[in-house]
């Protein structure tokens, strides 16, 4: 019998022991062209054909562009299966792969602590203007002053304990962090989600209160975005919501960064309407709105890749060799059969 065959679509950075297992029970096929016009050649040619899975990540949407509408009709007859390393999979079009009969899974929970902790650090940071005092110590300025005595005082901090976090998108991460800033900073949580959660999942989530969307917006003193991107997700903070929402306002963005308007965020902030936001994703990522690098409130850092996320893409990869199907489908494709 043939080896099954694999589709390597990006580059795998940490789990190498889990990727050379799966390379002794299949063959890795790897696309020879760094473009998007050279990848859609490739599958015309029939270069690719023959792959039943392929490993995906986010990053090697630069040489093979978007899986979208126009590319995934091109796509192998026998790729059965996209394993994509992300919670967010918004570079394919689901849709697309559905009508191909193709089963598309990604990585919902394998960094919900992780992006947790690191959304309740920016929060942290943001809150006690940690952007500010660091640029002041590297400006040679002690709490904002030179040793001639020129500048002044940094924005005071402010305490996480009593204020209000308001967490658009409950899913896995969102409820990880809720319970941990209720228990371990007494913030007060509220919630909005496409479905209010059960009440033990609530109370499981910090006693978190499920609100409406636009008071959500009046009522949060942290606004943290935990939603997937898709076409009804973008922008959903933009000029109108961030209006609505009280002056001071933190903003902490870990979800993907086109769910904010970074040209309106970034007004919202040059005004003081919005005192600080923490950010690891960006709209045109890696680039960023000049404003906001310009502006030294911003408490940003870049996404790391994470280990996990690879082990629980490659988990999918081999129960989709193993005939069994995917172990974490995506929710569109819920129910069917694939």
């Amino acid at each position: 019998m043939s080896r099954p065959k694999v589709l390597l679509l990006g580059e795998v950075k940490h789990a190498h022991e889990t990727w050379a297992a799966i390379a002794q029970q299949a063959d890795v096929v790897v696309p020879q062209s760094t473009d998007r016009a050279g990848f859609l050649t490739e599958c015309r040619t029939g270069a690719l054909d023959g792959v039943t899975a392929a490993y995906r990540t986010f990053a090697s949407t630069a040489s093979t562009g978007p899986l979208d509408a126009e590319a995934v009709p091109l796509l192998p007859s026998s790729l059965k299966y996209i394993c994509h390393n992300g919670a967010g999979y918004d570079s394919i079009d689901v849709a697309a792969c559905t009508a191909r009969g193709i089963g598309v899974s990604h990585t919902p929970h394998a960094v919900d602590d992780a992006t947790a902790d690191l959304a309740l650090w920016l929060m942290l940071g943001s809150l006690r203007n940690l952007a500010v005092g660091l640029g002041s110590l590297r400006a040679g300025r002690w709490r904002g002053v030179d040793d001639q005595g020129r500048g002044s005082l940094p924005d005071k901090g402010h305490d996480p304990r009593g204020k209000t976090l308001g967490i658009l998108g409950m899913g896995g991460i969102g409820r990880n962090m809720a319970r941990k800033a209720a228990l371990a900073f007494g913030m007060r949580v509220i919630y909005h989600n496409r479905t209010r959660l059960a009440p033990g999942d609530e109370r499981e989530a910090g006693e978190a209160r499920y609100v409406g969307f636009e008071e959500l917006l009046r009522e949060s003193d942290v606004l943290s975005l935990n939603l997937p991107l898709n076409p009804s997700t973008k922008h959903i903070i933009s000029t109108p919501q961030l209006a609505q929402t009280k002056p001071g306002l933190v903003l902490v963005n870990t979800a993907r960064g086109a769910v904010v308007d970074e040209a309106a965020l970034a007004a919202f902030l040059a005004s003081g309407h919005v005192a600080a936001v923490g950010l690891d994703v960006y709209e045109h990522e890696p680039k960023i709105h000049p404003d906001l690098l310009a502006n030294p409130r911003p408490c940003s850092c870049p996404t790391w890749t994470e280990r996990a996320m690879e082990e629980a893409t490659m988990a999918n990869v081999r129960s989709a060799l193993a005939g069994t199907g995917l172990t974490s489908g995506v929710p569109e494709q819920r129910g069917l059969a694939l």
